[in-house]
């Protein structure tokens, strides 16, 4: 008895420790890999995860797991009938259960996808200020089975990881709304000022006109501007799911060749496509990376020369795919290349060359590294530009 207390002493204290570290971090992803290291640690589990409930879609999905590889973790959505984790949100209760195969609430798919058989579980109710944001699971008991003190130190991890959650993704939302509320001040200026030039009785019909023209110009801006800025919030969060199918790149090269050769026919420059022909199908989500492609291409359109060109390139082998996407354009300072990537940044020198929200590249980094993909720029002032973005071939295999 007096070691059995002994323990338990030794287990809250660890668990003090725990979440002293939670309410520290405010980086999202390395909170949930803690939460999910520090559960399979306090009980002795081979393997934890958290799935997240969108109370929209009434779904859960896989944000973090120590036994799945991201790639695979972004496709995976858990129904809420039908699987314990589910029951867990529903309910707001534990489940403790030896014999998982047994079990009649069990999602036996999910195995099929992760190919890590389960034979014990313990489940716990994410909650905080009486909103349920999804459940902590620990799999597998490596001696013996789940234990009831297993059960209140997994429950106590899962009520101090709800509220770090939440204050890790306030704190997100509040740095990128902070952010979005500063660019939003250029354009509603313009607006302000052109709505009141409208009203000047001197106004003559044709600066009326090109009046009307800027306004409808800001308009746009703004739209676009909101609808990357919540594609981007989306993304930072974890709540995109990514869609997994495997596609020939090439095809894909020509579709987005298509879609923006009248604005490269206007700007007089040239698309290229060069695909390896043996290169193997990507699997990855289409419609993700033909967003980043797009995107890259289009970019390399506006900041080009007339009669300049650009190449879209595609190679690798059964384990990686590298796209490339250069350019014959006007290059980019290296004192900019490090901010890049940064929201809202744009670099200085071509500002005049092409209107956006400055989004574009962050999006196309989230994309890339939820995709356990890299990406990076090579650039040369007056010479040109390259993207180079490369991908893990399949869901399956995550690069060293």
């Amino acid at each position: 008895m007096a070691e059995i207390k002994t323990q338990r002493l030794q287990g809250y204290r660890r668990l003090i420790d725990i979440t002293r570290d939670l309410a520290s971090t405010l980086d999202l992803d390395a909170l949930l890999n803690h939460i999910i290291q520090a559960a399979a640690e306090i009980t002795a589990a081979e393997a934890a995860s958290i799935l997240l409930y969108d109370s929209t879609a009434r779904q859960l999905h896989f944000q973090v797991a120590t036994n799945i590889a991201p790639p695979l973790m972004r496709g995976l959505v858990v129904p809420l009938e039908g699987s314990i984790a589910g029951w867990i949100v529903t309910n707001r209760l534990s489940v403790r259960t030896s014999n998982v195969q047994e079990d009649t609430r069990h999602f036996s798919d999910i195995e099929q996808f992760t190919h890590f058989s389960v034979h014990s579980l313990l489940g716990v109710a994410m909650i905080t200020k009486d909103k349920v944001i999804g459940a902590l699971e620990v799999l597998n008991k490596k001696q013996g089975g789940f234990t009831k003190d297993d059960e209140n130190y997994l429950s106590v991890l899962g009520s101090q990881a709800a509220v770090a959650i939440e204050n890790a993704r306030l704190f997100q939302q509040s740095d990128l709304i902070s952010e979005f509320v500063h660019e939003l001040r250029t354009p509603l200026a313009s607006l302000s000022t052109a709505t009141y030039l409208l009203l000047r009785p001197e106004f003559s019909p044709e600066q009326r006109e090109q009046t009307t023209k800027n306004i409808h110009n800001e308009t746009v801006r703004l739209s676009k501007m909101v609808s990357t800025f919540l594609d981007l919030a989306r993304l930072e969060s974890g709540r995109v799911q990514f869609h997994y199918q495997k596609f020939n790149v090439g095809e894909l090269f020509q579709e987005c060749r298509e879609a923006l050769l009248p604005e490269a026919d206007e700007e007089q420059v040239q698309i290229k496509v060069e695909v390896h022909p043996d290169l193997p199908l990507l699997e990855a989500d289409r419609d993700r990376i033909k967003q980043v492609v797009i995107n890259l291409l289009s970019n390399a359109i506006k900041y080009n020369h007339p009669n300049g060109s650009v190449t879209m390139k595609a190679e690798g082998d059964e384990e990686r795919i590298t796209l490339s996407i250069e350019d014959t354009g006007v290059g980019i300072p290296e004192a900019a290349i490090p901010r890049l990537f940064e929201k809202f940044y744009r670099v200085r020198e071509s500002e005049n060359k092409a209107s956006g929200t400055g989004l574009g590249l962050s999006i196309c980094r989230q994309i890339v590294q939820g995709h356990r993909g890299t990406i990076e720029v090579k650039s040369q002032p007056g010479v040109g530009t390259v993207f180079i973005v490369r991908l893990p071939c399949g869901m399956n295999y995550c690069p060293s």
